[in-house]
């Protein structure tokens, strides 16, 4: 139901950037101001403001895809040329009030051109950065401390989640991640989930994409929790659709995991080396949709030898407080993207605790990546992909 409400805005918001292109064209000349060019462009704008929808119903094969990919560039640019007008107005607004510049001038033919090509031009600018900056995965590194002796002095741990493998990530990104991986030469490997993209069928080569996660090397292997994301389920737009269907993770992408090497941790425990403990919680989101539930802290880390460490993985940064009173010594998550496009970044700052990076809650240290792909739009504008390299030290 948010996806219909959401339609009225959505057709408003295309209406006010159809407006603003009519009255750049018209002043560039008057050619363009015939029913002919209009309707082309139309035509040619509704096949791309409807990709959200058509992607939707044409629901497999190449036109879907095609669609898809379109959509998740479209949504990215939308939001910024939106923005980009709607400062654009203002300040036109405050200059006609103030009687800073007169009216002839801010309706004049060359300050429409100015001003509207200027506005399109920056938001094509800031939507190919985008597009290539979430192309890009850096290695970001933290240091943690842990005030319990352990067997070993010190572990790396390489942080990764929300690949989102589907129509923007696929084999090559992975790739690029995979090899930033195994230069941390880590001790350990943590998934953080959202591995898929709520759909198993868009990931163009999981043949490949099961050899790049079996390549990762790493000396107590490689361990993951599922996400919300990591479910078949339709999404118009980012919102999901009730089923009466049981709602699950695609037996292939399980499958995929296993034969990779990749160990799943639901509301599981793992003791490591006789050293420390890996603890995977079942995703809040996720737990709720399969009907499947998720242990409290205080009963998932209740039987453990507290002297030992504690490593929770939780795909998203929640409990934090209880997480630290159940006894966890470090939490890891992702699921934020940091926001992903600004000001995305700023909403989630104002949301969660520690919406990404590190913070102490007591004596636990809380990790949240900023993910190594990308959800929606395949953009990042004031945010990174990334990993995380997480020397954890233990006193010795």
């Amino acid at each position: 139901m948010t996806a219909l409400f959401l339609m009225i805005p959505y057709i408003g918001i295309s209406a006010y950037i159809i407006w603003h292109v009519f009255k750049l064209t018209s002043a560039i000349s008057v050619r363009l101001r015939s029913k002919i060019f209009r309707s082309i462009f139309l035509i040619f704008f509704t096949v791309i403001a409807t990709s959200p929808l058509t992607s939707f119903l044409i629901a497999s094969g190449p036109l879907h895809f095609l669609l898809k990919k379109l959509n998740n560039i479209w949504l990215g640019f939308m939001l910024y040329i939106i923005l980009i007008l709607a400062v654009m107005d203002a300040v036109i607004l405050i200059l006609r009030l103030s009687k800073k510049i007169s009216r002839h001038t801010l309706r004049s033919r060359h300050f429409v051109i100015l001003t509207r090509s200027g506005a399109l031009l920056l938001a094509i600018v800031v939507t190919i950065f985008g597009v290539i900056n979430a192309g890009w995965i850096r290695t970001t590194h933290y240091d943690a401390y842990v005030d319990k002796p352990c067997d070993i002095s010190e572990l790396n741990v390489v942080l990764a989640a929300d690949l989102h493998l589907g129509y923007s990530v696929g084999a090559r990104h992975m790739e690029q991640m995979v090899k930033k991986i195994n230069a941390a030469n880590p001790d350990l490997v943590i998934i953080a989930g959202d591995i898929y993209d709520n759909e198993f069928e868009a990931i163009e080569e999981p043949e490949k994409i099961q050899e790049l996660f079996a390549s990762i090397q790493s000396k107590y292997g490689v361990f993951a929790c599922w996400g919300n994301h990591d479910l078949e389920e339709p999404i118009l737009a980012g919102f999901t659709f009730g089923s009466h269907d049981k709602i699950e993770t695609d037996v292939r992408m399980a499958e995929l995991l296993k034969n990779a090497g990749v160990h799943l941790l639901s509301d599981e425990t793992v003791l490591i080396d006789n050293a420390f403990y890996l603890v995977g919680r079942e995703d809040s989101s996720r737990a709720r949709k399969t009907g499947s539930g998720r242990q409290s802290p205080e009963t998932l880390l209740s039987g453990l030898d507290h002297s030992k460490p504690i490593i929770v993985i939780d795909h998203q940064p929640k409990e934090l407080q209880a997480l630290a009173d159940a006894g966890a010594d470090v939490d890891l998550s992702g699921h934020t993207h940091d926001g992903q496009i600004f000001p995305g970044n700023i909403l989630t700052s104002l949301m969660w605790e520690n919406s990404c990076g590190l913070l102490s809650v007591d004596s636990m240290t809380s990790v949240v990546t900023s993910g190594a792909g990308v959800w929606g739009p395949n953009m990042r504008v004031g945010t990174k992909s990334e990993i995380v390299q997480l020397r954890i030290h233990f006193k010795n």
